[in-house]
C-alpha cells in the first residue's frame, strides 16, 4: 500500500505502486489544534475550533496529495495559519482573522549529522514572553545566531535561559541520555509545548525508559551518553556533537541508541508499519 501520512502539518509518501490504493493516516492533528487555541490566547486572537482545523487540514492534504515527494527524497509539509486581517493600524488586536493552511514541498531538515553550539549572547525566549506558544516572534530572534553558528560550520543552535539551563534547539525540542534516564527541559512558559516531544515522551515510557522533564544545566552537556531533537519537521534526529564554550561533547548514534529505538517506534506508528495501540491515528478517507 501507498501509504502517506500527515503530522501536525506534514505529509510523507512511502514504499507502494502507483497503482496502490491511496490511505491518508493523520497523526494527532486535534493535539495542534489545541496548542493553536492557547496559543491564539496569549496573542490576542480568535482560533478555529478543533474541527475547523483538522479538517482544513484534511482538505489540504487531499488537495496536494500529487506534490508529494518520492520515497527517501522530502516530504510535503502543510502549516496551519492564523494572522490579523482586520483593518488595524494601531497597537492593538486585529478586529478579524484569517486561518489559513498552505503546502509546499520539502526536503529533509537537517541534511547530514547534527552538529549544534551553545549560544550564549543571545536568548530565544524570556519568563513572561512568548516562548511557550508557537508565535512567528519566537523565531525572528533565531534567523542571526543561526546565520552565526552556519558560518563557524555548525548545523544549529542550542539556546540557554538567563541561568544558563539548556531550553531548546531553534527549532525542536532537545532529550538527553544519562543512564537509564531521559531527561528534557520542563515546558513552563519559555519552550515550546511540541507535539512531537509529547509523543515521545509516551513512547519511552512504553520502551521501558525512565523520563524526567526538569531544569537541566549546561554541564550535564559532558555527561550525556546521547542527545536528541525532536519536532514535526526533524522527527526524532540524534545530535552528533555538541561545542560548549570551545569545547566539543560526542554522543553515541545510530543502531541500539534510545534515539534511534524511539524514532523506530514513532515513525512506525505513523507509517503503519507497528500497529498504533497509543490513539493517535486519524484515517483521511
Amino acid at each position: 500500500m501507498d501509504r502517506r501520512w500527515v503530522n501536525l502539518g506534514f505529509v510523507r509518501r512511502f514504499e507502494g505502486t502507483q497503482d496502490s490504493k491511496w490511505a491518508h493516516p493523520t497523526v494527532r492533528p486535534e493535539q495542534n489544534a489545541m496548542r493553536m487555541k492557547v496559543g491564539s490566547k496569549r496573542m490576542c486572537m480568535q482560533a478555529p475550533t478543533v474541527e475547523q482545523f483538522v479538517n482544513a487540514v484534511k482538505q489540504t492534504v487531499h488537495s496536494n496529495k500529487r506534490w508529494v515527494p518520492p520515497p527517501g527524497k522530502g516530504a510535503m509539509y502543510i502549516r496551519p495559519l492564523l494572522m490579523g486581517s482586520g483593518p488595524v493600524l494601531g497597537v492593538a488586536p486585529a478586529s478579524e482573522y484569517t486561518f489559513i493552511t498552505y503546502a509546499s514541498p520539502v526536503g529533509n531538515y537537517h541534511k547530514g549529522v547534527l552538529n549544534l553550539i551553545v549560544e550564549e549572547k543571545f536568548r530565544r525566549a524570556i519568563p513572561g514572553g512568548t516562548g511557550g506558544v508557537k508565535a512567528v516572534t519566537n523565531y525572528a530572534i533565531i534567523y542571526k545566531p543561526i546565520a552565526e553558528a552556519k558560518a563557524k560550520g555548525f548545523t544549529d543552535v542550542l539556546f540557554l535561559n538567563a541561568e544558563k539551563y539548556i531550553e531548546e534547539v531553534s527549532t525542536s525540542n532537545i532529550f538527553l541520555v544519562k543512564g537509564n534516564e531521559t531527561l528534557t527541559p520542563p515546558t513552563s512558559g519559555t519552550i515550546l509545548p511540541g507535539i512531537t516531544r509529547k509523543s515521545i515522551i509516551e513512547i519511552t515510557h512504553v520502551l521501558g525508559y525512565q523520563v524526567k522533564e526538569r531544569a537541566i544545566p549546561v554541564e550535564e552537556l559532558f555527561d550525556a551518553e546521547e542527545v536528541f531533537c525532536t519536532g514535526t519537521a526533524v522527527g526524532v534526529n540524534s545530535v552528533n556533537s555538541i561545542t560548549y564554550q570551545d569545547t566539543r561533547i560526542a554522543y553515541k548514534r545510530g543502531a541500539g541508541t534510545v534515539g534511534q529505538k524511539l524514532y523506530e517506534m514513532l515513525t512506525g506508528i505513523q507509517t503503519g508499519r507497528i500497529e498504533d495501540k497509543m490513539g493517535w491515528t486519524v484515517e483521511l478517507d
